[in-house]
């Protein structure tokens, strides 16, 4: 059967990209040919206006003298070239894409079902520029003849974000799915109580592959070994974060290192905004004898390479989803928020057995949905 995914923008994050490899991997094992529906962030200005723009910037750059760019298409996309060229490789290696600027360029017929997830893709914060918030919910193909799923789509948080008009057509677009499945256990409270629908709580996609699916990655590239072995991946640095970092490696004698760059700061230097590869990232688990993260998807891949960690609560990219994983594996008290909390947590041992009796019950759970959720479209064509 052919499968397009709709999920959030693939670029330099880590988890958005192998969620989607593995939901992905795990369809196609199961005998399915998917295709992940992926934005086309590069600008291009119309050919028509092109000039136009430049010469109007140019004016106010060199005769006003205000700061702005000349030519901001170009300079964007040279940026975005740079900071994504590790991410893309791995991107157009091992993901199957359909790239393009609108959901309206999908065609009726082109695909037999329609799986929306995971990540945060029913959070309209994150999918206000692609797809919309709407087409999240498959309103580009309303009316088509084909299967709805949602697979552990995500709110991202506790709080309803969703205008009363957003939320109105969203219920009516959620009536039609045959089947919706979310990330977090709060939701399926939020699916109830706003959009009217019943809903099961499942894993992340990256949770149904094991740690061995992802050795293989990056023994296949080669990747070289971490230059240390207390993992720091922190999306938000502050100064809170630092004092954590620094006390855990003095405490544990540890060597801190990062896997990642500072793609998402637009006040860092270009050099600075090189992604690494989404190889070397996974190698760091590996590698590490500890974890340090605010990242929901280090927190899964911590757990899939059995290595102690510690999360800092980042309230802004909503903590509804730590709560709700670590809560699935009884590890409520590695969530942190002040330096002194993890000091208290760090030598506290994490029962391994435990985590993966849980983790195997959940597994056996997602994929019986979706080999159900699909399993039921086959028969309607039969």
């Amino acid at each position: 059967m052919k499968i397009a995914i709709i999920t959030l923008p693939l670029h330099t994050n880590y988890g958005g990209i192998l969620q989607t490899y593995a939901m992905q991997k795990v369809l196609i094992d199961m005998g399915h040919t998917p295709i992940t529906i992926d934005y086309d962030r590069r600008v291009r200005l119309p050919l028509n206006t092109r000039y136009l723009v430049y010469a109007k910037n140019a004016f106010k750059h060199y005769i006003l003298r205000k700061e702005n760019s000349v030519f901001p298409d170009i300079e964007f996309n040279k940026e975005w070239d740079y900071k994504t060229q590790n991410t893309r490789d791995f991107i157009e290696t091992y993901i199957r894409r359909k790239i393009v600027k609108k959901v309206d360029e999908i065609n009726r017929n082109e695909f037999d079902a329609y799986i929306v997830g995971s990540d945060q893709i029913w959070r309209p914060l994150y999918s206000h520029r692609f797809p919309g918030i709407e087409n999240c919910f498959l309103n580009f193909a309303k009316g088509w003849n084909v299967k709805r799923i949602a697979y552990a789509a995500s709110f991202g948080c506790d709080d309803w974000e969703y205008t009363e008009e957003e939320t109105k057509t969203c219920k009516e677009l959620a009536k039609i799915f045959d089947a919706i499945s979310v990330r977090e256990e709060s939701a399926v409270n939020l699916c109830k109580e706003k959009l009217k629908i019943d809903a099961i709580h499942l894993l992340d996609p990256t949770l149904l592959l094991t740690a061995k699916d992802y050795i293989k990655l990056f023994e296949t590239a080669k990747t070289a070994k971490s230059p240390g072995n207390l993992m720091c991946y922190i999306l938000d640095r502050n100064n809170t974060t630092q004092q954590i970092i620094t006390k855990i490696a003095t405490y544990k004698k540890l060597t801190p290192f990062e896997t990642n760059s500072r793609a998402e700061e637009d006040a860092a230097l270009l050099e600075e905004k090189k992604q690494p590869r989404v190889e070397s990232w996974l190698r760091g688990f590996h590698d590490a004898q500890f974890v340090i993260t605010d990242s929901f998807h280090a927190c899964v891949f911590s757990i899939l390479f059995k290595k102690p960690f510690i999360v800092y609560g980042n309230k802004a990219r909503g903590l509804a989803r730590f709560n709700s994983l670590l809560k699935t594996f009884g590890l409520e008290e590695r969530l942190i928020g002040t330096s002194e909390e993890a000091v208290q947590v760090i030598n506290r041992p994490i029962v391994w057995n435990k985590v993966e009796q849980r983790l195997k019950e959940m597994k056996e759970k997602s994929y019986r949905f979706l080999l159900n959720s699909l399993a039921e479209h086959l028969t309607k064509n039969v």
